[in-house]
């Protein structure tokens, strides 16, 4: 899953990178996503894939707002997913 995870921490970088931080909840990342709330991420050839809606409804709970910079927040979404037996 070490390549699962690689190929959603790139993903995730590149789509939240744009964002403008700091982001005080989950709408101020919607801006940042090239299709929204519906932005699909993909890995593992299709194994894991899940849209960004999707992805937000289970990790409410996981992020802690406000995040100064993509990479605290790529590295809490990651912990997140590992913690809903998403990845």
């Amino acid at each position: 899953m070490a390549d699962v995870e690689a190929e959603l921490r790139e993903q995730f970088t590149e789509a939240f990178s744009d964002a403008d931080f700091p982001v005080k909840n989950q709408m101020d990342l919607v801006p940042a996503l090239p299709n929204g709330p519906g932005t699909r991420f993909e890995a593992g050839d299709g194994e894991v894939s899940f849209t960004a809606m999707e992805m937000a409804a289970k990790l409410g709970s996981h992020q802690e707002f406000p995040y100064d910079d993509v990479e605290t927040l790529v590295d809490d979404v990651i912990a997140g997913l590992k913690a809903e037996d998403m990845i």
